[in-house]
């Protein structure tokens, strides 16, 4: 394993993966939307020697499979290409400053996807007949539904994946789960100068808003539960009383948290304000759940990360991955999901979204390591 993963690991190309994430921030890839950035891998893999295949997910819209090997894989690198659409069209582009390169997508995950592709080109230099079986997806609509993991999943059944969100290079072998509430007040709309003969709806839903927030599973100094008013919206009709209001509200739940039990706590905190604040009219739904896991470190993954990060320098650190993402998706059909990639959470999804390009090349060398010494054994 030594010389083949030292091997593998001198044909990593810092300024070839620098200059490949730099292309990937500057095509504009939202959700939908992610066919040029398709176009672009899959030209860089196929000049490499690969033979890429497009796996349909919709009309102009596919995911990317490379493999390789003597077997069918076991460990697949999987990343997602989409982003969040762009907070500004004039400024989501790639710019270096210092050690850190900003854009779009930088952190989430357009980093770890081409720490990714980095890792199968420095494979691919190795003879045939010791590169790894391993795969590689590159997919598309994670930001949205996930229907490019659901399309792979349709057809693929690894043992494991290796899914490059932003950790810090923490090791996740677990994952919160993830509960989508929305509830809509109603109410009575009159002329603004005359509120006391309407019923403000928004009222209503921030009283509703703040009862439910006393409750004891949503303090956050105690509570592993993570909970975001996510959006707050109202009828605007001018200059009246709102009759109607929207809330959604995210729920980050600890891997161990059943959704089914936050629901009902939502549920019957609900009934009680009912008999706290007059007239009031509020529909709860529940559009979307999932729960997380805990795969726990005794695995060939875990002991080989243990081998890994030492040798580059790196301390290890295991943790759980406290967003949504596809891995939820994984576990559920049964394959075991390793969350670990370059980039802070923190930063994704917001206009100063960063990456540091140190950690991009890491995490290539991560990637390089766990292929060559777990993917035959797993």
């Amino acid at each position: 394993m030594h010389q083949t993963l030292d091997k593998a690991w001198h044909a990593i190309d810092p300024q070839r993966l620098h200059a490949l994430l730099r292309d990937m921030v500057d095509i504009y890839s939202p959700s939908g939307k992610e066919e040029d950035i398709q176009v672009m891998l899959e030209e860089a893999l196929q000049q490499a020697g690969f033979a890429v295949r497009r796996q349909e997910v919709d009309e102009d819209r596919y995911n990317l499979i490379a493999t390789l090997g003597w077997s069918e894989p076991e460990l697949y690198l999987v990343g997602h290409v989409d982003t969040i659409t762009a907070w500004d069209l004039e400024e989501y582009w790639a710019r270096e400053e210092g050690p850190l390169l900003y854009g779009l997508g930088s952190a989430d995950m357009k980093g770890g996807c081409a720490a990714m592709v980095e890792a199968f080109l420095a494979l691919a230099e190795l003879p045939n007949d010791e590169q790894p079986p391993v795969g590689l997806a590159l997919v598309v609509g994670e930001e949205e539904n996930g229907d490019g993991s659901i399309a792979f999943l349709e057809e693929f059944h690894p043992e494991w994946v290796v899914i490059g969100e932003p950790t810090g290079l923490s090791a996740c072998f677990a994952h919160y789960g993830y509960l989508e509430a929305g509830l809509v007040s109603r109410g009575r709309r009159t002329h603004s100068s005359l509120p006391e003969l309407g019923h403000n709806a928004i009222e209503s839903m921030l009283r509703v808003l703040l009862y439910l927030g006393r409750d004891q599973l949503f303090d956050r100094s105690n509570s592993g539960v993570v909970y975001s008013i996510r959006e707050l919206s109202s009828s605007r009709a001018g200059f009246v009383v709102p009759d109607r209001c929207e809330t959604w509200i995210d729920l980050h739940l600890p891997p161990t948290t059943d959704p089914r039990e936050v629901e009902e706590t939502i549920r019957k905190r609900l009934e009680e304000s009912r008999e706290l604040i007059p007239d009031l009219d509020c529909e709860l739904s529940f559009d979307f759940s999932s729960r997380g896991y805990d795969l726990g470190t005794d695995s060939a993954v875990a002991r080989a990360l243990e081998q890994i990060y030492p040798t580059i320098g790196l301390p290890l650190r295991v943790d759980a991955f406290r967003s949504h993402s596809d891995g939820n998706l994984f576990f559920e059909a049964g394959v075991k999901p390793l969350v670990l990639g370059p980039g802070a959470l923190e930063v994704a999804h917001t206009p100063d979204e960063h990456i540091p390009l140190d950690q991009v090349t890491a995490a290539a060398k991560i990637y390089t390591a766990l292929c060559v010494g777990v993917a035959d054994k797993t």
